[in-house]
């Protein structure tokens, strides 16, 4: 749905880019790990467990595996990262993306901060319905952000042809502009 007052954010080709590059390093280091022989891994001084080596190994194939998947599913994406209009914020800007939220669910905003990494917490009135929307793996991420940011709603500027400071300056202005109209 388009209305006259919208601001239109698209996704970062260049940062998802770079985010599926350093994806596939990390997947080959994880590689690398996964296939040393155990007993050049048990002759080392320091880090000379097998087990720990191939278990890190395989964890970061997964992890960065799920990262540059997303990644490359992004940069196929012709949606917009973010859409903000008078009647709420749709966002498309990750892997666990909410989707519509309109101004009359938004109380506010907060920041999250992790290791010099901002994103912008969305507080909703009813969390659970967030938390529940989509897959299983999609439930279990939302949870977990809730968990950590006190919402299943964020979004992370990494993604977004914006950087963190005017994504939060934007949906401020947004939020001031149509949330007293509810």
């Amino acid at each position: 749905m388009h209305t006259e007052d919208e601001k239109v954010i698209e996704l970062s080709k260049t940062k998802l880019r770079l985010l599926v590059a350093g994806s596939m390093i990390f997947v080959i280091m994880g590689l690398w790990m996964v296939l040393l022989d155990s007993s050049q891994i048990a002759s080392q001084r320091r880090y000379n467990s097998p087990v720990l080596t191939y278990g890190i190994g395989t964890a970061g194939i997964l992890f960065f595996g799920f990262c540059g998947a997303v990644g490359i599913r992004k940069l196929l994406d012709k949606k917009p990262g973010l859409i903000l209009n008078s009647s709420g914020i749709h966002d498309n800007s990750s892997a666990v993306s909410a989707g519509f939220v309109p101004w009359s669910e938004v109380i506010g905003f907060s920041i999250f901060e992790m290791q010099k990494q901002k994103t912008l917490v969305i507080i909703v009135r009813e969390p659970e319905r967030y938390i529940e929307a989509g897959g299983a793996f999609k439930r279990m991420l939302n949870r977990m952000n809730y968990k950590m940011c006190g919402s299943p709603v964020a979004i992370s500027a990494n993604s977004l042809n914006v950087g963190f400071d005017e994504l939060l300056k934007i949906c401020n202005a947004y939020l001031y502009k149509y949330q007293k109209n509810i």
